[in-house]
């Protein structure tokens, strides 16, 4: 007779999706902020007489976190073109947490908490995202309760500045979705334009690794003839596009002769229903994650 074990219990189980959620929204990387919950575990298990074990890890990811923050900005100097983050295809990285942006992982606030310090994000993060005490945020950034505040609210007031405000509901992100890529297919000029609010942004990002805008590209007219030159590019070639959610919300992975090519994803202005800012990641590097579908 034959037994079989019992598959080991994962101790970070209670902890994993916070703490790489937190990471994730400081490093903007998926690969990074698996690395450094890793890192925070093996400290966790050779620390001794730990009586709070969440705080301790929170402390422990997002000091690390802001120690690869200082080498990621150097990295950022000499990157080739515009940056995005690393795309995530999962629903695995909600902070749990019961604020207005717990379970958003969206490009415009990931953009939005680039643009901060590094201690402004993790203030941020730490306090309205991951809904952690102003006292708990001081010990783990090592500054002042005052401090902290005025770090989160420098931060607050800078990410309510650069995301679109409202939000498009999920249905009407998809059917926009839907219609874009219909129209980007067929070449359709006035449905493009249609769909994008006039002042709309495209961002591509193909770190030197694959042909993409080197600077962002604003304003609807230049957005439609760099979509419609994609799709002219891409004529002989066999596209298939597999929506999905894309950190978080409607999106599409698109494959070009059966290889994963890019992500198409995209921020919504719910007041106006058009888009407002699309985003475009080709860089290999940044789609190890991507599924693989047959």
């Amino acid at each position: 007779m034959s037994s079989s074990r019992p598959p080991e219990r994962d101790p970070l189980a209670p902890y994993r999706a916070r703490l790489t959620g937190l990471a994730y929204r400081m490093l903007g990387s998926r690969g990074d902020a698996d690395d450094v919950v890793q890192d925070a575990w093996l400290r966790f298990a050779a620390a001794d007489d730990v009586r709070n074990p969440e705080a301790f890890l929170v402390t422990v990811v997002t000091r690390l976190c802001l120690d690869r923050l200082k080498s990621a900005r150097a990295q950022r100097e000499v990157y080739v073109g515009a940056w995005l983050p690393e795309p995530v295809f999962d629903e695995t990285l909600s902070a749990e947490a019961a604020t207005e942006l717990a379970d958003d992982l969206s490009f415009a606030l990931m953009l939005a908490l680039d643009a901060l310090t590094p201690l402004e994000r993790a203030a941020f993060l730490l306090h309205d995202v991951f809904d952690r005490p102003f006292a708990e945020v001081a010990r783990t950034l090592e500054r002042s309760e005052a401090a902290c505040r005025q770090l989160a609210a420098r931060a607050r007031r800078s990410v309510r500045d650069n995301r679109p405000v409202p939000v498009e509901p999920p249905e009407g992100h998809a059917r926009l979705l839907t219609a874009f890529c219909k129209a980007a297919a067929s070449g359709d000029v006035s449905a493009l334009a249609n769909l994008l609010r006039a002042d709309a942004i495209a961002i591509t990002d193909g770190g030197g690794r694959k042909l993409a805008a080197l600077k962002p590209i604003k304003g609807a007219e230049k957005i439609v003839r760099f979509i419609i030159g994609i799709a002219g590019k891409n004529a002989g070639s066999e596209v298939r596009v597999e929506p999905m959610l894309v950190n978080g919300s409607a999106g599409a992975l698109i494959f070009l002769d059966g290889e994963v090519d890019h992500t198409l994803s995209m921020a919504i202005d719910g007041e106006t229903g058009r888009i407002a800012a699309i985003y475009i990641v080709r860089n290999p590097d940044k789609l190890c994650h991507a599924p693989r579908r047959s």
